[in-house]
This record gives C-alpha cells, structure tokens and sequence, in this order.
C-alpha cells in the first residue's frame, strides 16, 4: 500500500497490495510495453482527451513517476492491477500524497479490453481503504462530468461528488471529520 516510508520521514512509498480478484503491484519502467498494449485504446482518451502513448512515450513517462517527485513533500505511488487469473497487466491504479500524508489524489484506469468486471471499483476501494489505514484524511479524484463509470467508481470507493469543480472535471472527495468533532 501507500504508507509511510522508513526513510522518508515525511513520504509514502508504493507497496504491493492484494483485492480479492488483484494482484496491485508498484509500477516499474519494465511495465511500460505491456501497459502500452493495455492502454493503447483511442476511446480511453474520450474523457481525458490526448491520445495513447507509444510505448517509448510510456517508459520515459514510468521513469519519471518511479523516480518520484522531485519535491520531498509529495509522493508519488503508482501501481499497476495484474487479475489473478492471468499474467496480463489490465490497469493503473495511482496516488499522490500531500499535506504531512493527510491528503491524497487519486486515479485509475482500466484498459478497454477489462471494462465492465468491476476491477476499477475494486482497486480503488482497495486504494482508499491503505490510504486511510496510512493516516491520509482526504481523498480527492477528479472525473469528467459525463464519465459515468468512472463516477461509479469513485462512488464504490467512498467518494462523493462536490460542487467544485477543476478544469471543468467534478471534483470528488472522502474526508475523515472523525477527528473534527468534539464529545
């Protein structure tokens, strides 16, 4: 999971972590090719806009993200989702922690060809839980206003639609008042 890092005192590092049907393991440039196959639908882009990477474009990309941020205070965590079932890669899963480990952004990403299992909901909610279990208080993803699926997946995962919005995606959110309140 994304956790506090023993030698970063103020990082989370991306840990492997399992769901029922998924294996969710850290990303790694080795990963670039297959995800590439993965990724490399056009339609995946219709509510991100851009379009698929080459596989080339996707290494250089996976340096960078396994390198880290370069600013100490934000963590990077990324993960791929391998089901069980088979050696194939079927998505991302990604985390960036901010704010001392109490706030965290997230995204995923399923490839066409796996769409519709639920392994997206499956991911995330498995996502939020570590983060949360790692102390991070909220948790924010922002999603087109048409992508209904994705919006079903962040509402699986706890999240709920806000009024913000940023770059004209909704901004979803789970907070943690536990903490607020007062007995």
């Amino acid at each position: 999971m994304c956790f506090p890092g023993a030698a970063m005192p103020r990082g989370f590092l991306a840990r492997p972590f399992a769901t029922a049907r998924l294996d969710v393991l850290p990303l790694r440039v080795a990963h670039a090719a297959r995800m590439a196959v993965v990724l490399g639908d056009p339609a995946l882009h219709t509510f991100i806009g851009g379009t698929p990477d080459t596989p080339e474009e996707l290494r250089a990309r996976y340096e960078r993200l396994v390198a880290g941020s370069p600013d100490p205070a934000v963590s990077w965590c990324n993960w791929v989702l391998r089901p069980r079932d088979t050696e194939r890669l079927a998505g991302t899963v990604q985390a960036t922690v901010t704010g001392g480990g109490e706030h965290a952004e997230i995204a995923w990403v399923v490839g066409t060809a796996w769409q519709g299992r639920g392994l997206a909901s499956e991911a995330a909610a498995a996502l939020v839980a570590r983060l949360r279990e790692g102390g991070v208080r909220t948790i924010v993803a922002h999603i087109h206003p048409g992508h209904h699926a994705s919006a079903a997946v962040a509402r699986s995962a706890g999240l709920s639609a806000t009024s913000r919005r940023q770059d004209g995606e909704v901004r979803w959110q789970l907070t943690d008042t536990a903490s607020d309140h007062v007995t």
